[in-house]
Parts: structure tokens; C-alpha cells; sequence
């Protein structure tokens, strides 16, 4: 672990998206972007915040992520981390109670069974500490189908869909859908998306977020005027953004 007293930058931070970001989506992190991200970590504060529990972020980073990073946010921050410690949670079941969550999910999961696409597998909603996953196609999908699911989403508009019909049907549960990845979309309370993990984050008077959909995230924005946001399409192209937001490679 870096000592943050030791870093040039200590109340900078670098914040990270995963899939997309730091890796490829649901792939495992290169050698290469570890040891960039322990480089940095010498300059700067480091986190990262993802949608997924932490034992996916776990997979695709490393069983030691919590201590690899100065900061893990799994989904979204509910479940927070600094200096391998657990910092908060935050839990769905308490906010909305089993009888609205049941409600929401025997709709979705009525939905799913009627939804006319080329293929189905298995783990269609996944219930986190702090949201609901729902993949139309089912999570036990393989890489291959993944991506033939991709390119079927973008011209049959099939999570879209299902999430304008969601989002009515429960407009009094006050709920946030986030389309993210290739098959899923995410559901959880409004403002419990990624700038949950600001509240941890108080304490820096720059943040810099680099993420594959900043388009997406206009609130890091607003909530924190310290945010600055870079766009990144792979884990190649993360690296070459941070050497041009820090100036000089760390």
C-alpha cells in the first residue's frame, strides 16, 4: 500500500470506470495496466467504482483490488472500500422492502418469458446489496453470444424497450435504469448511480473520472465541480488519457 503522505498529489484523485476502462468488458485486467496503476498510485490517489458486486470487480482486477486501490467502489460506491477496509453500505432490500421488490421482479421476469429474441440462457436478474441487474438474454451467456446480443440490442432496441416499459410500469418506485455492457441494464434507487461514491470523496480537491460512457454521467459533473471527465474506449486508450491529463506519464 502507498502511503498517501508519500504521493506529489494526494488530493488528486484518478477515478475508474471498469469494463471498458480499466479492462475489456468482463475480461481479466492486463499486466501491463496493473503495474501503469501502481505507478500511479505513487502521484496520485487512485479508485475505481463499477456497477458490479465485488466479486466481479474482483475477477477482472484481482483478488486484492481493495488493497490495490486506494478506493473500490462496488456497485456504484453502495459498497464502499478505502484502504482495503469497508467503509459504508447501503442496502436495496431495506430502501424498497420484499413486497416492491417482488412485485418489480415477477413483472420482469414475466416480461423476459414473452420477449421474442433469437436466444435465451440462464440468470436473467441478479439481485445485488444495491440494485437489480436484468439481462434479457440471461447472464450464463457465453462471450460469443454476448456479442451477438450487442449487435442485436443496437438494431432491435431490445433493453431500451424493455426499460421505457419498466420504467412506467414503476414509475411510483422512483427507480433509475442504466443501460450498460452488452446484455444487461441496471436498476436502483435515483441517485444511487455512480456519483453515490462522492459522498466518500470530500476530501479532494480535483477528481479526475475516466469511463467509457462520461457521456452518460453529466451528474459527476454537476455534484462535483472539482470532476473532470475523459472519455475512454479500451484499457490502451485509458492509458494514453491519463498521460495527457496528468501531462507526463506517472
Amino acid at each position: 500500500m502507498v502511503a498517501s503522505a508519500a504521493r506529489k498529489n494526494a488530493g488528486v484523485l484518478a477515478l475508474f470506470d471498469v469494463d471498458g476502462t480499466l479492462t475489456a468488458p468482463r475480461k481479466e485486467v492486463t499486466p501491463e495496466m496493473l503495474e501503469f496503476m501502481k505507478r500511479l498510485r505513487e502521484n496520485v490517489t487512485v479508485g475505481v467504482v463499477g456497477g458490479s458486486d465485488l466479486v466481479k470487480i474482483s475477477e477482472q482486477l484481482g483478488k486484492s483490488v481493495i488493497t490495490d486501490y486506494d478506493y473500490v467502489f462496488s456497485e456504484n460506491g453502495l459498497v464502499a472500500h478505502k484502504d482495503g477496509k469497508l467503509i459504508g453500505t447501503q442496502s436495496l432490500k431495506t430502501y424498497l422492502g420484499d413486497d416492491q421488490l417482488k412485485e418489480f421482479i415477477n413483472f420482469t421476469l414475466h416480461y423476459i418469458a414473452d420477449l421474442d429474441i433469437p436466444i435465451k440462457r440462464g440468470t436473467f436478474i441478479e439481485f445485488r446489496s444495491g440494485m437489480i441487474n436484468v439481462s434479457p438474454i440471461g447472464r450464463n451467456c457465453s462471450q460469443e453470444e454476448r456479442d451477438d446480443f450487442e449487435k442485436y440490442d443496437k438494431v432491435h432496441n431490445v433493453r431500451p424497450k424493455m426499460v421505457s416499459m419498466l420504467r412506467e410500469k414503476f414509475a411510483h418506485l422512483n427507480l433509475t435504469f442504466s443501460i450498460g455492457g452488452q446484455i444487461s441494464f441496471d436498476v436502483f434507487p435515483h441517485g444511487w448511480d455512480k456519483t453515490y461514491c462522492l459522498r466518500y470523496l470530500d476530501e479532494f480537491k480535483e477528481i479526475h473520472f475516466f469511463g467509457d460512457k462520461t457521456y452518460k454521467s453529466p451528474a459527476l459533473m454537476t455534484q462535483c465541480s472539482s470532476a473532470d471527465l475523459s472519455s475512454c474506449q479500451s484499457d490502451r486508450q485509458t492509458i494514453v488519457e491519463i498521460k495527457f491529463v496528468f501531462s507526463t506519464p506517472p
